[in-house]
């Protein structure tokens, strides 16, 4: 077995897929959710899973942390009985060390971007030891992959639970909308981290491809939503692809404008305001062509 954080696990017999898979089994949850907990990109797992990939040995470190068993049987060890301790365990941090390092990280990208966030500086918010996120996360670049993916499956879920709830698709691009206007903190910090990808992704061929699938994910959900809105009624008849593009555009734009101007500038309200304006003229089908005019009544007979 290669012991370096970031090297591959052996694994011919498959008996470390089989563990993981055990311990998939205890949570109770589909694989794409455990990627997610486990802050991974589902493909590798599947991957790793089907044994067309290995395990890196830092991934192995965040599946026993989740799955709350030991490092050691997961890479094939006997599973050892707990040892009595005369002290208290511990606190586990909720979702596992690993969620807790990227919800930091994600927090202090956002606040000073991801240049200025020193692995000490990350170690220190999660009460730990750089060597401990090291152990998790061995690489920089990794740790910016796993941070980006959180916060944006993150946003996907809750696109998806609003879309769910909506009546039309017109409710649900409103919703969209407004997900996207960074009023909250929470809202501002995901921009903040989806721009500092843009720098990233601009100089980095891994991290554009991360930057590309999430992009063409987004813009797909608001081709759909357009697309469903044109079928329902609710929207004129545009093409989604292209409207979809013009309108992610101009909310890029806009957020950018309110997290990079003075507050007494272009503002939360004003992106809201313009992307609503956009919404009437460009997608308010037409209203219904009056009824078609009268005949002349006949004349009667004997008229001249």
């Amino acid at each position: 077995m290669n012991d370096a954080p970031g090297g591959r696990v052996t694994d011919d017999a498959g008996e470390v897929t089989d563990r993981v898979r055990q311990v998939i089994g205890r949570l109770g949850c589909s694989q794409r959710e455990f990627a997610r907990r486990i802050v991974m990109d589902p493909s590798k797992l599947s991957r790793s899973l089907g044994g067309t990939r290995r395990f890196t040995l830092a991934e192995i470190v965040r599946i026993a942390d989740i799955g709350a068993v030991d490092t050691g049987w997961l890479l094939g060890a006997p599973e050892r009985p707990a040892t009595p301790s005369g002290r208290e365990p511990a606190a586990v941090p909720e979702g596992g060390r690993p969620l807790q390092i990227v919800r930091e990280t994600v927090r202090l990208i956002a606040e000073h971007g991801f240049h200025g966030v020193r692995v000490a500086d990350i170690a220190a918010a999660c009460g730990t030891s750089p060597a401990a996120v090291h152990y998790h996360f061995p690489g920089r670049d990794e740790l910016l992959e796993a941070a980006v993916r959180w916060c944006m499956d993150e946003d996907t879920e809750r696109r998806a639970a609003g879309l769910a709830a909506a009546p039309d698709a017109r409710a649900e691009l409103l919703h969209l909308i407004a997900l996207q206007t960074p009023r909250t903190e929470q809202q501002r910090r995901q921009w903040l981290v989806w721009l500092d990808l843009w720098a990233q992704a601009a100089r980095s061929t891994a991290v554009g491809r991360l930057h590309e699938h999430y992009y063409r994910q987004w813009r797909t959900t608001v081709a759909e939503v357009l697309r469903r809105g044109v079928e329902q009624g609710v929207f004129r008849a545009v093409d989604p692809e292209f409207t979809a593009l013009r309108l992610t555009a101009l909310i890029d734009g806009l957020a950018t404008q309110v997290l990079a101007t003075a507050p007494d500038s272009t503002g939360p309200d004003t992106m809201h305001t313009a992307l609503l304006a956009f919404v009437a003229s460009e997608l308010t089908p037409p209203p219904p062509t009056d009824a078609a005019e009268p005949q002349a009544p006949a004349p009667s007979k004997g008229s001249p």
